[in-house]
């Protein structure tokens, strides 16, 4: 089984720079929905694209193979551009706008093809408005042809079935029908529809969802069709334990994985393979991407990406993880600090106004506030590490290169350039000085000058 994805159109309705299929919906672009659900089916997996193609080329992974299509003249003309793709293995056509196609209803097509040996078994749908899609045509339930909205009559254009775009053909039956297809048609392209005319045995699989074919042409559908799928997919979590108190203002991408027992709070937005684990609290006013976060963490009003956080871990209010931080267990992480490539050891703090970045932290240590770690001399990164039961006195910094020995305790203001040792107490500040008096003296000179 292979897949081919049609993504060339030039998307021109959505009025904007960036091909259509590179639009996000949840934080993912358009695309990556549909070679997401494709991957599932097969690892043979092709792609047309056209407009924006090297935009697009960057979104896909090097297994994909890409063919292109350099003229717009139809669906039927756009899988001849990869007339290479087509073999004698059986072949799926999915289309680049069309991304919340399930694995459940593909595999149903499938197997339905194989079942049959049909010569293609397309995906249909019925709408109540069937406005803009081919209508299919039957004879007694039997397949006859497809209709495009543009050719069809009056008669036709009653009927509610309609095709999807979405159908799995024998390949090499595909290949030669292609060839008979031609554009005599009110649009004078080539209609990938017109190859059932062609094809020895066609059978239908009726689709119930319908926000599984949702076409995206403009920045209304787009908005639209997030909301939609915004909801089944909060639907879902609700459905398997989550907590969401309000469903309106959360955003879960579809590939995020909630355990039971978690409370989403208000303003929250989970996105990328995020896995998150049982009883957390996570929000208000949140933001997470491809994070793995374990059982029993409490995040509020913070943004974490690439992160790893175990267990009964807390973070925030106002902090940011950024991508390699490793958070073990029962650290506290709290308002206004910001992480980066840094591991933090179990039972580990760092709760107010600190930067740590480039960072190994021991166990049992205690940064205190305002601490950063200056990891950047202008050409490249360098590392700080804090070995176990560090007591990190506030407003320090740590110019690395530098090591902080077990147990050792920094004196506040220090700027810390060398390595401490096990068990010292590190001091690098200057001696306070105290001038008596000072302050009436400048008054009185002030004075006699008249300022």
């Amino acid at each position: 089984m292979k897949v081919l994805i049609l993504a060339a159109g030039q998307g021109k309705r959505m009025k904007s720079k960036i091909p259509k299929v590179a639009h996000k919906i949840l934080d993912k672009p358009m695309i990556n929905w549909v070679i997401d659900v494709a991957k599932e089916i097969t690892d043979e997996i092709g792609i047309v694209l056209g407009n924006g193609k090297d935009l697009v080329k960057e979104l896909l992974a090097e297994n994909v193979k890409i063919f292109e299509q350099k003229e717009r003249l139809g669906t039927g003309h756009a899988v001849l551009c990869a007339e290479q793709f087509l073999d004698d293995n059986d072949i799926l056509i999915l289309y680049g706008d069309v991304p919340f196609i399930s694995y459940h209803t593909l595999n149903t097509l499938v197997e339905k093809h194989l079942k049959d040996d049909n010569s293609s078994t397309i995906l249909s749908v019925r709408l109540e408005d069937p406005t803009g899609y081919g209508r299919i045509i039957k004879n007694e339930d039997k397949f006859v042809k497809i209709v495009e909205e543009k050719d069809a009559n009056p008669s036709e254009k009653q009927i509610k079935e309609v095709y999807t775009g979405i159908a799995v053909y024998k390949g090499e039956q595909l290949k030669k029908a292609l060839h008979h297809i031609t554009p005599q048609n009110a649009q004078g392209e080539y209609y990938l529809t017109d190859v059932f005319e062609h094809m020895e045995k066609v059978g239908v699989v009726d689709l119930e969802n319908e926000i599984e074919v949702m076409g995206i042409n403009d920045r209304i559908q787009l908005a639209e069709a997030e909301k939609k799928i915004r909801k089944e997919i909060l639907k879902k979590h609700m459905l398997n334990g989550v907590t969401i108190q309000d469903p309106d203002s959360t955003y879960i991408s579809a590939d995020v994985s909630i355990g039971p027992d978690t409370i989403i709070y208000p303003q929250t937005f989970i996105y990328g393979k995020t896995t998150i684990g049982e009883d957390c609290e996570i929000g208000p006013l949140t933001r997470i991407k491809d994070c793995i976060i374990e059982d029993k963490v409490r995040i509020i009003r913070s943004e974490c990406e690439l992160s790893r956080i175990q267990k009964n871990v807390s973070i925030g209010p106002f902090s940011r993880l950024r991508e390699g931080t490793e958070l073990q267990e029962n650290v506290k992480i709290g308002n206004f600090v910001e992480t980066k490539k840094t591991k933090i050891s179990c039972n580990s703090k760092a709760q107010h106004l600190t930067y740590l970045g480039d960072t190994y932290v021991g166990k049992d240590v205690n940064v205190g506030a305002g601490t950063i770690t200056c990891n950047y001399d202008g050409k490249k990164k360098n590392k700080t590490f804090i070995d176990d039961g560090a007591f990190i006195g506030s407003n320090t910094s740590l110019v690395a290169p530098v090591n902080v020995g077990k147990n050792s305790l920094i004196g506040a203001g220090s700027v810390i350039t060398k390595d401490v040792p096990d068990n010292a107490l590190a001091l690098a500040r200057s001696h306070q000085i105290n001038k008596e008096n000072w302050v009436l003296k400048r008054n009185s000179e002030n004075v006699e000058k008249g300022v």
